[in-house]
C-alpha cells in the first residue's frame, strides 16, 4: 500500500463522524436497492408458485399434436416434462337443474398431468385405467343426484354443435341460448361407460361457468392410435425470453399448426411475447433504477463533497511535497473502495434482514388478503445481490469520481489558503435592493452568505432537488401504475354479479336483491337515444372516426341514457360533487354525463383511455328517437347536463367515439322513453355478494329464462388484490425514499451549517445580535426552499412526463399532473429545511466565539 493510500485510512480513522456519516449514507444505499431486488424476487416467486398451485406448471402448449410430433417434443431438449390431455367431449346430464349447464365434460390426462395439475382429491383416489374417472363434487351437489365410488356411469360423449349445424363450439364457450332456450345439440356421439373412483374439488384451471360439469378420465398413451391427436403441454428447462421464438420455430419445423402459451405464469418469470408491455416494464424499470441510482448518489455524493471541503488544506500539503493529480484523485476513490466494502456487505445484510423481518410479519396478512395457500417466503438469488453490488458500486463511484475530479485540480497554494471554495467578485455576491427593502439587511447577509460559499449552496439545493424529484416521481409512479392496473382489467365497477332483463322483469330483480347472501345492491334503468352535436363538442380523435353529418355540420351521436332510483341518484351525485338540488325540478330535466371511457385497441395492444365529447356544465342536448330503416327522426325532450363526470362506479357505462352515457334519476324515465318503447327498455342489477357463487345458484334456481347473468367475482378480486400489492410495494418504497431524502436534507444542511461556524462567529463578533442571527438563518431557509422548487418541480414534472410515455406503450390515458403531491412537496420543502436550519443553527450559537475563530475549515 502506498504512502497516498496510508495517509487517507489515517484521515478516515481521525475523522471518525465525518466517515461513520458516509458509511451509514452507503448502507442506508445499499439495503434500499437489496429490499427493492429481494422484496421483487420474492413476490415474483410466490405468485409463479400460487399460478402453479392454481393452474399447474406449464409454459407452453402445442395443440392437436399427432404421434410423430409429439415424439418431437418429448425428445426436444428443451422439454422437462409433457402433459397430455385429451377432450373427450360433452355429455347430457339429465338430471341437472342448471338451465346455463346441462352437461357432463369429460376431459383425460395422462399420469404427468395427475402430477403437474392442481387436482384435489377430495374423496377416493386418481382413475388408472381408460374406464375410470373422478367427478367434480358440484355434480353430488345437486338435489337427487349421488354418484358412490364404485358407481358406472354410461353416457353419450359428443361434441357441442347449434341448431343450424354450425360447430363445434369452443369447449370454454356458455351455452349458446337463443329466447331463454338452449340452441344446442350434441354431434358425433359415443357411448361411454365409466367406473367413479373418487371426487374432486372443481378445478381452478378449468372456467366454473362453462356449459358442464368437470369429469376427468386416464389417458392411456399407448393406446393412441397413430392417426390421433392430443394436446401437449409442456413445462421447460429454462424460462426466459427466447421461449416465444424458440416454441414457434419448433412449432414451424414440426408442423404444429396451434401454440398456447401460460401467459399469466410466464408474466411473474418476467417474460412476455407483448412488445408494448416489455417496453413499459424495461422503460419503468430504468426509471426505477435511475430513481434509486438518483437519490443514493445525492445521499452519498455530499458526504464525500463534504470530504474533499475538510481535506482541502490536507490534499494541499500534499500537492507541496510533491503528490500527483492521479495520486489525489485515486486518494479519494480509494477511500470509496474502503467505505465501499466496509458498506456494502453491511448494507446487503440489513436489506435482506429488514425485508425478511417485513415478509415474516405480513405473510398472514398477505395469505388472508390474497385468498391464496402459498405463503410469502424471502427469496435471496444470486442475482438480486449481484444488482444489488453493481447499482451499490456505480453509485459509490459515481459518488467519489466527480469529488476526486476536483480534489486533482486543487493547486497546494489554493488548497493551503482555503480560497478554492471562496472565490469572491462584487458582481458574484451582488444582491438586488429590493431583497433588502423587503426582508432588511438579514436577508441579504444571508443571501450574500449563500453566494460566496457557492458550493456549498450548490450541494444543498442539489440535495433538496433531488429529494423533490424522487418523492414527486415515485408518488406519480405508484398512483399511475394502479391506474394503469385498474384500466388494464376494466373493473372500475364495484359489484360482484350483474343480472339483466328486459323492464317488464323488474320485478324478478327486486326479489333477487332479497336473497340472503347480498349486502348491496343497485337497480339500473337503460335504454339508447341520439342527438346531434354541434363540430366544437367533438373531440380531435374522435373527429376520425365515422358519423352521420346534418346539413347544419352537426354530427349524430349515440346516448345511453341509465336510470337509478332516487337514493343510488342522489348518492352518485354527491360522490361527483353534482348539485343534487339541481335534480329535484322535473319541468326542467337535467343529467350527469359521463364523457371518459377506454377501450382496447387490438392492432396496437394498448388499453386507450379518451374523451367522447367535450361538454360542460349548462349544456342543453336534444334528445331524439331515430328510426335507422326509414331515417325518421321523433323529438324525446331537452335536457340540461347539469355536472360532468369522469367515472360511474354503480353499472356499466357503455361508450366509445360517437357515444357517451347520461345519468338521470328514475323520476324522470317516462318523460325520457318515447311512445311504444318498453321492449327497449332494459333494467341490470349490480349487486354485491358475500357469497357470489352461492347466490349465483340460487339466481339460475328461480328458473327465469329471459335474463343474462355475468358474475365478475374473480375478475374484480384479481384487480383489488393486484392494486393492493401495488399499493403496499409502491407506498413502502415512496417512504423509503422520503425517510433517506429527510436525512440527506438534515445531513447535508446540518453538515454545511457545522463548516460556517467560524463565518457565523465573525459575524456575531460586529455585533449581530441572536434575533438578527435567527431572522438570517429564517431567510436563508426561504431561499434554499425556493430555489431548490424551481429546478425540483420542472425536473420532476418531466420525468412525470417519461413515466406517463413510457406507460403509454401499453395503456393510453390523459396525462395529468398530481396537484396534491406538488402541494404537499412544497409545504414540506419548507418545513423540513427550516427545521433542519434551525436544528443546525442551534449547536452553532452554544460555540464560543473566540474558539470558533480560529477554525481553520471553513
Amino acid at each position: 500500500m502506498n504512502i497516498v493510500n496510508k495517509l487517507t485510512i489515517r484521515h478516515l480513522k481521525e475523522n471518525k463522524r465525518r466517515t461513520l456519516v458516509t458509511i451509514l449514507g452507503i448502507i442506508i444505499s445499499v439495503a434500499m436497492v437489496t429490499a427493492v431486488a429481494t422484496l421483487a424476487t420474492s413476490f415474483m416467486d410466490v405468485a409463479q408458485r400460487n399460478q402453479i398451485a392454481d393452474y399447474g406448471e406449464w409454459h407452453v402448449r402445442y395443440n392437436d399434436v399427432n404421434q410423430e410430433q409429439l415424439e418431437a417434443i418429448k425428445e426436444d431438449e428443451e422439454t422437462k416434462s409433457v402433459i397430455l390431455s385429451n377432450d373427450v367431449g360433452f355429455a347430457q346430464f339429465e338430471e341437472s337443474k342448471n338451465k346455463h349447464r346441462p352437461y357432463f365434460f369429460v376431459k383425460a390426462f395422462n399420469k404427468e398431468g395427475f402430477k403437474q395439475l392442481p387436482i384435489k382429491v377430495v374423496d377416493g383416489r386418481l382413475p388408472k385405467s381408460t374406464d375410470e374417472v373422478v367427478i367434480s363434487k358440484g355434480i353430488n351437489s345437486i338435489d337427487g343426484v349421488t354418484y358412490d365410488i364404485g358407481d358406472q356411469i354410461t353416457m353419450e360423449v359428443g361434441e357441442r354443435y347449434t341448431l343450424d349445424g354450425s360447430g363445434p363450439i369452443d369447449e370454454n364457450l356458455s351455452l349458446i341460448r337463443e329466447e331463454g332456450k338452449s340452441v344446442e345439440i350434441l354431434k358425433n356421439t359415443q357411448q361411454k361407460t365409466y367406473t367413479v373412483v373418487g371426487e374432486i374439488e372443481p378445478p381452478k384451471w378449468k372456467d366454473p361457468f362453462i356449459p358442464g360439469y368437470i369429469v376427468i378420465n386416464y389417458l392411456d398413451e399407448n393406446l393412441i392410435g397413430t392417426n390421433h391427436t392430443l394436446d401437449a403441454s409442456v413445462a421447460v428447462n429454462k424460462v426466459n425470453q427466447s421461449i416465444y421464438d424458440y416454441t414457434t420455430s419448433f412449432a414451424q419445423e414440426n408442423k404444429i399448426q396451434s401454440v398456447l402459451y401460460h401467459t399469466d405464469l410466464l408474466a411473474f418469470y418476467g417474460v412476455s411475447n407483448d412488445e408494448g408491455l416489455k417496453k413499459t416494464m424495461v422503460l419503468l424499470t430504468a426509471i426505477i433504477i435511475g430513481v434509486i441510482i438518483a437519490g443514493s448518489v445525492a445521499l452519498i455524493y455530499n458526504a464525500f463533497a463534504i470530504s474533499i471541503s475538510e481535506r482541502a488544506r490536507h490534499l494541499g500539503m500534499l500537492s507541496s511535497v510533491g503528490t500527483t493529480k492521479k495520486q489525489k484523485r485515486n486518494s479519494v476513490l480509494f477511500e470509496g473502495l474502503i467505505v465501499g466494502l466496509i458498506s456494502i456487505p453491511i448494507g446487503i445484510i440489513f436489506g435482506v434482514i429488514g425485508i425478511g423481518i417485513t415478509l415474516s410479519s405480513t405473510n398472514s396478512i398477505f395469505l388472508e388478503v390474497f385468498d391464496i395457500e402459498e405463503k410469502l417466503n424471502l427469496i435471496v438469488t444470486p442475482l438480486s445481490i449481484l444488482i444489488a453490488c453493481g447499482i451499490s458500486i456505480i453509485t459509490i463511484f459515481i459518488s467519489a469520481y466527480l469529488p476526486a475530479r476536483k480534489a486533482s485540480k486543487i493547486s497546494a497554494i489554493d488548497a493551503i489558503r482555503q480560497t478554492q471554495d471562496v472565490k469572491l467578485s462584487g458582481k458574484k455576491v451582488k444582491t438586488s435592493k429590493l431583497v433588502r427593502k423587503l426582508f432588511g439587511i438579514q436577508a441579504e447577509i444571508g443571501l450574500k452568505n449563500l453566494k460566496r460559499n457557492k458550493r456549498r449552496y450548490q450541494v444543498t439545493i442539489f440535495s433538496l432537488v433531488i429529494s423533490i424529484v424522487l418523492f414527486l416521481t415515485v408518488s406519480f409512479f405508484t398512483d399511475n401504475m394502479q391506474k394503469s392496473i385498474e384500466l388494464k382489467m376494466q373493473t372500475l365497477n364495484d359489484y360482484d354479479i350483474q343480472v339483466g332483463t328486459i323492464v317488464e322483469n323488474s320485478d324478478l330483480l327486486t326479489s333477487v336483491s332479497t336473497l340472503e347472501d347480498v349486502t348491496n345492491y343497485n337497480i339500473v334503468k337503460s335504454f339508447s337515444l341520439n342527438t346531434w352535436i354541434d363540430e366544437d363538442k367533438v373531440p380531435a380523435d374522435s373527429k376520425q372516426q365515422y358519423f352521420d353529418i346534418n346539413d347544419d355540420g352537426k354530427r349524430l351521436y349515440h346516448v345511453n341514457v341509465q336510470a337509478l332510483d332516487e337514493a343510488s341518484f342522489q348518492n352518485y351525485a354527491q360522490s361527483v360533487n353534482a348539485d343534487v338540488e339541481r335534480f329535484a325540478d322535473a319541468t326542467k330535466p337535467a343529467a350527469i354525463l359521463i364523457d371518459t371511457f377506454n377501450y382496447k385497441d387490438r392492432e396496437a395492444k394498448k388499453i386507450i383511455e379518451s374523451t367522447s365529447i367535450l361538454a360542460e356544465p349548462g349544456m342543453k342536448i336534444d334528445l331524439i328517437n331515430k328510426d335507422f330503416e326509414t331515417e325518421e327522426e321523433t323529438f324525446v325532450n331537452s335536457i340540461e347536463i347539469a355536472s360532468v363526470a369522469e367515472n360511474y362506479s354503480i353499472g356499466n357505462a357503455t361508450s366509445g367515439y360517437g357515444s357517451f352515457v347520461i345519468i338521470v334519476p328514475e323520476s324522470l324515465m317516462e318523460q325520457l322513453v318515447p311512445v311504444d318503447y318498453k321492449r327497449e327498455v332494459f333494467a341490470d342489477l349490480f349487486l354485491s355478494s358475500s357469497d357470489p357463487m352461492k347466490t349465483q345458484v340460487e339466481i339460475e334456481e328461480f328458473g327465469e329464462t329471459d335474463i343474462t347473468i355475468d358474475n365478475k367475482t374473480g375478475q374484480r378480486l384479481n384487480t383489488e388484490r393486484v392494486v393492493l400489492l401495488m399499493e403496499v410495494f409502491s407506498y413502502g418504497f415512496t417512504i423509503l425514499i422520503t425517510a433517506i431524502s429527510v436525512a440527506n436534507i438534515f445531513n447535508t444542511i446540518s453538515t454545511s451549517i457545522a463548516l460556517r461556524k467560524r463565518e457565523f462567529a465573525m459575524l456575531k463578533s460586529i455585533g449581530m445580535t441572536p434575533k438578527e442571527f435567527n431572522k438570517m438563518i429564517n431567510y436563508e431557509s426561504i431561499f434554499y426552499a425556493i430555489k431548490s422548487l424551481l429546478y425540483g418541480l420542472p425536473i420532476s414534472i418531466a420525468i412525470m412526463y417519461f413515466i406517463h410515455r413510457a406507460i403509454a406503450n401499453t395503456i393510453i390515458y390523459k396525462f395529468t399532473l398530481p396537484w396534491v403531491d406538488i402541494i404537499i412537496v412544497i409545504i414540506t420543502i419548507f418545513m423540513i429545511v427550516g427545521a433542519a436550519m434551525l436544528y443546525s443553527s442551534s449547536k452553532v450559537k452554544k460555540e464560543n466565539i473566540i474558539d470558533a475563530l480560529k477554525m481553520e475549515n471553513i
